[in-house]
């Protein structure tokens, strides 16, 4: 009998409790109708949370007191209730409390002016994906604040910053890349910056390759940065004609002038480009384009445009009336053209003929012989390639007595209209060996596949050694290029010739790359 006494005493006091609760609630509610958001969220008292038992409020209390509670309530918690039972992984569920902003216990108020957009979060979640974020709350100078300005960062980068930290996700895009990129340097998150630039990669072109260039270096990307160079040098007149090119830095400019592998094009036109920088420069720093200022602008950077790479007409005809040059050292460079010995000047004479890539040589003879005379005609031959390829020089045979030098002047021009793509002298030293010397353009010249060709050598020396058993087709497998097969085709060039031909005579080989 004592036991069940009590049983009812605390069963009274139960229902007691349960209607002085059902009177709070119906009161906060009528309180709450003004629009106060205080009727949603009370916090009990001590002796309520002490009393209040989920288990012990029956079905029939808890629809009434949800019949007090506004609706936009009910329908939120009813949306919210059991929602981790359809959230099969935990990604799923990381994903859905950021989303719902559920249980957050601080507030990132991200960007700056009319861009501002608050963002809330999980400090745990934050601290276990970013050293940034564990220091930020977790360190002995941990921050008190709940909400934390960040001005730097806009707020579509922040986004896909937590939803990578949350759920492994990348969500970037071309006009979001950059930023992204920056957030994740910032917040030390090595994982985003990687997949960032595995995006960036994926996308370069020669129309974007110079702001590229300009933000790897921006954000010391060195990888990136060697990408975009080797891009530039593949594709320099494309490169130069973007719209990006006339945005880049003075650092970023200096440091492709510098590069001897910069190919297909010649000098006079990098110079045409380097001015255009210029041009655009002045209009930044907000100064008149005038031939001072562009020389103002440029500085020290003018000394690498490699002038003595011209010709004496490209240069008579763009650089010595440009303006940009002073007047001594147009007279300076005047001087190194017609000029024999040459004197020194201050600009770089290092042809710009090394490319990225393997090179490549074929040889059309199969067999060598003794006694090529020279009597001041080219020895020429016509070829077309399979390929576009890019040739760099030819292989020459030297004499067959002794140590000895020769005079050499190399050619390339297109056979259908005779113009000249390509030329330089030059001297090289043999050793009396059958082997070749090699001779090599200021320019890597391109060959179009299909084309017909010119090539010639004048060279002024002793009889030398000259190849035998020619070769109508060579081809060469290149390995490095998962086995692509290119074919030279050579044929016999009519007209005033040294007796060069398909069958024997000089140019045993060409060097290019591909």
């Amino acid at each position: 009998m004592k036991k069940n006494n009590s049983t009812n005493n605390t069963s009274s006091t139960n229902k007691s409790q349960k209607e002085d609760l059902e009177t709070k609630l119906r009161n906060d509610t009528a309180q709450g109708s003004s629009g106060s958001e205080k009727s949603l969220f009370f916090k009990p008292s001590q002796s309520d949370e002490l009393s209040m038992n989920p288990l012990e409020i029956s079905k029939g209390d808890s629809c009434s007191l949800q019949q007090n509670l506004p609706r936009s309530a009910i329908r939120n918690e009813q949306s919210l209730h059991n929602w981790q039972a359809s959230k099969k992984t935990l990604k799923e569920r990381l994903e859905f409390v950021l989303q719902k902003q559920l249980q957050t216990d601080v507030q990132f108020i991200i960007g700056k002016g009319d861009a501002v957009q608050k963002i809330a979060a999980h400090k745990f979640v934050l601290s276990i994906g970013s050293a940034v974020f564990d220091s930020m709350f977790n360190s002995m100078l941990a921050t008190k604040e709940d909400q934390i300005e960040i001005p730097d960062v806009v707020p579509e980068a922040f986004s896909a910053l937590m939803r990578f930290l949350y759920t492994d996700d990348v969500v970037i895009g071309p006009e979001t890349v950059m930023t992204t990129l920056y957030a994740a340097k910032k917040y030390a998150v090595p994982s985003l910056e990687a997949r960032c630039v595995d995006f960036l990669k994926s996308n370069l072109d020669p129309h974007n390759a110079f702001m590229l260039l300009t933000q790897a270096r921006l954000f010391d990307e060195p990888q990136l940065a060697s990408l975009c160079l080797g891009c530039i040098d593949q594709n320099t007149k494309e490169a130069l004609n973007a719209d990006g090119f006339t945005d880049i830095d003075i650092e970023t400019l200096q440091r492709v002038l510098k590069r001897d592998t910069l190919g297909g094009l010649r000098e006079c036109h990098l110079f045409k480009a380097v001015e255009r920088w210029a041009d655009a420069e002045c209009g930044r720093q907000k100064l008149g384009v005038t031939r001072e200022n562009r020389r103002k602008v440029l500085g020290e950077t003018i000394n690498l445009v490699r002038f003595p790479l011209m010709s004496i007409e490209e240069f008579a005809n763009g650089p010595a009336q440009s303006g940009t040059l002073e007047d001594r050292e147009i007279v300076d460079m005047f001087l190194y053209f017609t000029l024999n010995p040459k004197p020194a000047v201050r600009f770089s004479e290092m042809p710009r003929c090394a490319m990225n890539g393997k090179e490549y040589t074929i040889c059309r003879f199969t067999g060598v012989a003794e006694r090529w005379g020279y009597s001041g005609t080219s020895d020429t031959i016509r070829f077309t390639t399979s390929h576009k390829v890019y040739i760099v020089g030819f292989g020459l045979y030297g004499a067959t007595m002794g140590p000895t030098s020769y005079e050499v002047d190399i050619e390339l021009k297109s056979f259908e209209n005779q113009h000249v793509l390509g030329k330089n002298s030059s001297t090289f030293r043999c050793d009396g060996s059958q082997k070749t010397f090699r001779v090599l353009f200021r320019h890597p010249v391109e060959i179009k596949p299909e084309f017909p060709y010119i090539a010639s050598a004048t060279i002024n020396g002793q009889e030398s050694f000259y190849g035998t058993g020619g070769r109508r087709r060579v081809q060469k497998e290149l390995v490095s290029r998962g086995g692509l097969k290119v074919s030279f085709s050579f044929n016999y060039v009519k007209g005033n010739n040294n007796g060069t031909s398909v069958d024997d005579g000089q140019i045993p080989e060409i060097i290019f790359y591909v």
